[in-house]
């Protein structure tokens, strides 16, 4: 039990690079989400300086937090404050999506469209994309109807990908404008009858 402690104290104290330093707390689960939401999360590791390196790595391996397994696994992907390793760094982010993080379901699916770090393969990233669609993730859910658009993904499900973005509540008019393009295209690619019951506030009760 005192080797766990004290495996686990340098996670309940803030960090210091050197003495003259100022000190550098862990980020919350709610601050480390606004980072990546705004896409500043690896800005801000190398702003303070790479003092947390150890701490996000525990996190991560240790604790098995999600969005300390999101982030890990991107310094790695990008060697942001330790050597790149893109292979451990995927790793990272399979098992905080196989937890359910949203947010890392929508990157590996970012990955595999674009074909960054792996084979291109956008079937493969419908599939991540897909749960954090269901689970109101809202550019997941933009991603989603975009892939389908282009033809990827299973036609049997187009109707619930436009039932979704439809009835998504959004917080600017850029992008309720975008989301309204992406309908139009996934539009395109359904039947008329679909749609419609597809517009409905409800669809078979998911």
């Amino acid at each position: 039990m005192t080797r766990i402690l004290i495996s686990l104290l340098p996670l309940m104290m803030p960090v210091f690079a050197h003495a003259d330093s100022i000190a550098v707390d862990i980020y919350s689960q709610e601050r480390l989400r606004d980072l990546i939401k705004q896409d500043r999360y690896l800005e801000q590791v190398k702003a303070d300086d790479c003092q947390l390196v150890q701490d996000i790595e525990a996190r991560a391996l240790v604790l098995k937090q999600p969005l300390y397994q999101y982030l890990w696994g991107e310094m790695l992907n990008y060697g942001v404050c330790v050597p790149a390793n893109p292979s451990s760094g995927m790793e990272q982010l399979q098992k905080a999506a196989e937890q359910g993080s949203p947010e890392a379901m929508v990157l590996l699916a970012e990955y595999y469209q674009d074909g960054r770090f792996v084979v291109q393969n956008k079937d493969r990233a419908v599939q991540y994309v897909l749960p954090a669609a269901a689970n109101g993730h809202q550019t997941a859910r933009m991603m989603l109807a975009r892939l389908m658009a282009q033809g990827y993904g299973s036609p049997r499900d187009y109707e619930l990908a436009y039932h979704w973005l439809f009835n998504e509540v959004f917080s600017d008019e850029a992008t309720k404008l975008e989301a309204l393009t992406l309908l139009q295209g996934l539009e395109a690619k359904m039947p008329a009858s679909v749609v419609k019951r597809a517009r409905k506030a409800s669809l078979n009760g998911r």
